[in-house]
């Protein structure tokens, strides 16, 4: 089949997902690579005219004819192509689905990694790719207001930055699509295989290269003054940021020192209080202190003296031990035995306030020696002189002996006195003389 654009535009209108059907449409148009710019166009119009589904057949019918040319070292469709391939692929790109987006992204991939392309190029046509992902989330997360929410505004200090990013990323793809085109144009024309055309078909090729140099001019011109006030933007914006964080910076040295010199003053407050001088608060020390410092510092601090202990034990009513004694009876002025006799150890009766001088009192109970003399004792001069007839009773009650119980060493039984007798009963009046018996019966209470 002779070489005609209805003969392409059927060839491409045929194409399929089988690799049969890439692979001979990608044949035949090798076959007639002297047109390949030709064909590149028809390619490109054919792209633009059929629906997001059908392009990716021409993207598998430019990606096996450019390795085919680079495994056959043929660079006419290589150059062809590399003007135009980035616009292609994102306008395939664009409006796909996701299984077919990610189908374009494995081609792109297949090129970067196999070299097809120069690294403009393909540089070119992931930064495409790139800016329909980035300004697809934009849309769904609201922009750089977030979210998609009206109440999340762009902040004012990216007032001026945001329509500067807005203008470089949508120039970018056309800016590198005249550059591009300007750089195959010139490659084309300057190339020595080419066979030299007519001089009047030779000079409007020329002029013709320098429109497309002019036009990529231009854009690269407006790129380069759109990327200076980025630049200028970004670093007024920087400038603010680095003075607000040297406030920030100082504000936050300040507020470190006056917090040291809190807990200066905290720990000197603490220290007073410890000490027992808390109305007696020190000043506050002129240099800093390291923590060997307030360590030494918090153990020179005396101790307090230790609470006074009340005494469990009162205190005594006398001034000594031996004023107790000082109200016992002075016995020093009792007479002495006379006549060398020794006095009866017989109990005193009840009603004796104090036993007679030399007489040993004997408990209840004890032991007490047989007195083998029955000899009247006579009586002493008495000491209590406020009892008449003690003396008498006393030398009667010595001529009577204790009768011994259980033998010799037995304890005596003492006589029980009634409460209302204030003398012991003796028995019978016999034997006593008639005054004695007179004293007693005046002594003796009425009944």
């Amino acid at each position: 089949m002779a070489y005609t654009d209805d003969a392409v535009l059927a060839k491409m209108s045929a194409l399929n997902e089988s690799h049969e059907s890439i692979a001979t449409t990608a044949q035949w148009i090798m076959f007639h690579r002297r047109h390949a710019a030709q064909t590149v166009h028809l390619w490109l119009t054919k792209l633009k005219d059929l629906p997001s589904p059908k392009r990716l057949n021409l993207i598998y019918l430019a990606n096996e004819v450019t390795q085919q040319s680079k495994a056959r070292a043929k660079n006419d469709f290589l150059q062809a192509f590399s003007p135009f391939i980035a616009e292609a692929a994102a306008l395939a790109y664009k409006g796909a689905s996701t299984d077919i987006q990610n189908k374009i992204k494995r081609v792109v991939e297949v090129w970067r990694d196999r070299q097809i392309f120069d690294v403009d190029v393909q540089l070119a046509i992931e930064t495409g790719l790139h800016e329909i992902d980035k300004s697809r989330h934009a849309t769904k997360t609201g922009g750089f207001g977030g979210f998609g929410s009206a109440s999340s505004p762009v902040p004012p200090e990216l007032a001026p930055v945001v329509p500067l990013l807005q203008t470089i990323s949508k120039g970018n793809q056309p800016t590198a699509k005249a550059r591009n085109t300007a750089m195959w144009e010139y490659s084309k024309a300057m190339d020595p295989a080419q066979v030299p055309a007519a001089a009047p078909v030779y000079a409007a090729r020329l002029n013709g290269l320098l429109k497309v140099l002019a036009s990529a001019e231009v854009a690269v011109s407006e790129s380069i003054k759109t990327r200076r006030e980025l630049v200028a933007a970004l670093e007024k914006l920087l400038t603010n940021n680095q003075e607000a964080l040297r406030d920030h910076e100082q504000q936050l040295a300040d507020l470190h020192n006056r917090q040291k010199m809190i807990e200066r003053k905290k720990h000197d407050v603490e220290m007073s209080i410890v000490g027992g001088n808390a109305d007696d608060i020190p000043e506050l020390p002129k240099r800093e202190h390291s923590p060997e410092d307030r360590l030494q510092r918090a153990l020179s601090v005396p101790e307090p003296d230790p609470p006074k202990v009340e005494a469990l034990t009162p205190p005594s009513d006398h001034g000594n031990d031996d004023s107790m004694y000082d109200n016992m009876p002075d016995y020093s002025n009792a007479a002495a035995p006379q006549n060398g006799q020794p006095q009866s150890t017989e109990p005193t009766p009840a009603s004796a306030p104090v036993p007679a001088p030399g007489i040993v009192p004997v408990m209840a109970g004890q032991p007490q020696p047989a007195q083998p003399s029955t000899t009247p004792v006579v009586p002493q001069q008495s000491a209590f002189p406020s009892a008449p007839g003690i003396e008498m009773l006393s030398a009667i009650a010595s001529q009577y002996q204790a009768v011994p119980v259980n033998g010799a060493l037995g304890s005596n039984k003492k006589r029980k006195i009634g409460p209302s007798d204030e003398f012991p009963d003796l028995g019978g009046d016999d034997g006593i003389d008639a005054d004695v018996a007179e004293m007693l019966a005046k002594d003796k209470p009425a009944p």
